[in-house]
């Protein structure tokens, strides 16, 4: 079979098509022909030789992609929620890459896909729609009229917290730039505020959930900061990202007897993806695809996501829905 593989990390460059062999699923596994894969930021930071916390685990040479849609080619041993010919959407064994035209994977790690959106719209889901729900629903347990306020809204993880937050009966305002507001309210959002020429701490308060999906670590800190004066009392602010708040910051949530939570943490994947579906199905959630490549267009779709500027989700194409 075909793989999107590196030999050295480096630029978009290094990503090279190669034949690799087939894999065959071991117990509690199932052999997914793929049919699209999303792109994320990490996938451009694991290319890139990853962070400090990925770069003991990554050894060449190596797959991309954290999540994918297609239809179950084989069952292994112990599985008896699929059987040959499901179409399904999930994640694929941790750093094993879903820019293949098959891989093996936990069961568990999948569900059945929506049954209204094509393999291109559910392959954009897996990955951020974990994050958003864990940190919207299993963390925050966002309820009828609260007040939510969600920041890099019009991106991957950002859109699907703001249509979580609206499924369940809040009233969510997100901080976009200008270009995505009419996006944004169209996707439900009651507010939109433009970061460039607006300072969401002065107009806002009063806030039950903060969602932070910005895809700019570096700006977390100050973020975190500004935010918690518009939190009201036991309120929560939840973080899509790996680096853990510092002391200044728990001190402040502290005094306003709020807490933080971090998205993704012992989720379980399968109920996510089951429920997610049935929200995409109800069209109560939209599916956002910015722009889908096939597969051979790889680097310029890493080109795109480097730029922290996409609008959803870039989306693979790695063959055809008949």
């Amino acid at each position: 079979m075909k793989a999107i593989r590196i030999d050295e990390f480096g630029g978009p460059e290094v990503m090279k098509i190669v034949e690799i062999e087939c894999p065959v699923p071991a117990v509690n596994e199932i052999l997914i022909k793929v049919y699209a894969a999303s792109v994320n930021p990490a996938d451009y930071i694991v290319r890139q030789g990853g962070n400090e916390g990925l770069k003991p685990l990554l050894k060449l040479p190596l797959g991309l992609g954290l999540d994918a849609a297609g239809v179950v080619e084989e069952v292994g041993i112990g599985v008896r929620d699929f059987k040959k010919g499901d179409r399904v959407y999930g994640v694929p064994n941790y750093l094993d890459g879903s820019y293949t035209e098959y891989f093996a994977a936990r069961a568990d790690q999948f569900a059945l896909m929506p049954q209204t959106i094509n393999f291109n719209e559910a392959a954009s889901l897996p990955a951020c729609a974990r994050m958003a729900w864990s940190g919207m629903v299993e963390k925050a347990r966002i309820k009828p009229g609260q007040r939510v306020l969600v920041h890099g809204a019009a991106g991957g993880i950002g859109n699907l917290a703001l249509q979580f937050a609206k499924a369940y009966g809040a009233y969510v305002i997100g901080t976009a730039s200008a270009h995505n507001a009419e996006f944004l309210k169209a996707l439900g959002a009651d507010e939109v505020i433009d970061y460039n020429t607006q300072k969401f701490e002065d107009i806002l308060s009063d806030i039950d959930v903060v969602f932070n999906a910005t895809p700019t670590t570096t700006v977390d800190e100050e973020l975190r900061l500004r935010s918690v004066p518009v939190l009201k009392e036991d309120g929560i602010f939840v973080c899509t990202h790996g680096v853990w708040p510092n002391e200044e910051f728990k001190a402040l949530l502290a005094r306003k007897n709020a807490t933080v939570a971090m998205a993704g943490v012992d989720i379980n994947h399968q109920r996510c993806l089951t429920e997610v579906a049935k929200l995409i199905d109800s069209g109560k959630v939209k599916a956002i695809v910015s722009k889908v490549y096939p597969w051979e267009q790889a680097a310029q779709a890493h080109r795109d996501i480097e730029t922290k500027h996409v609008r959803g989700k870039i989306v693979l194409e790695i063959r055809k829905e008949n």
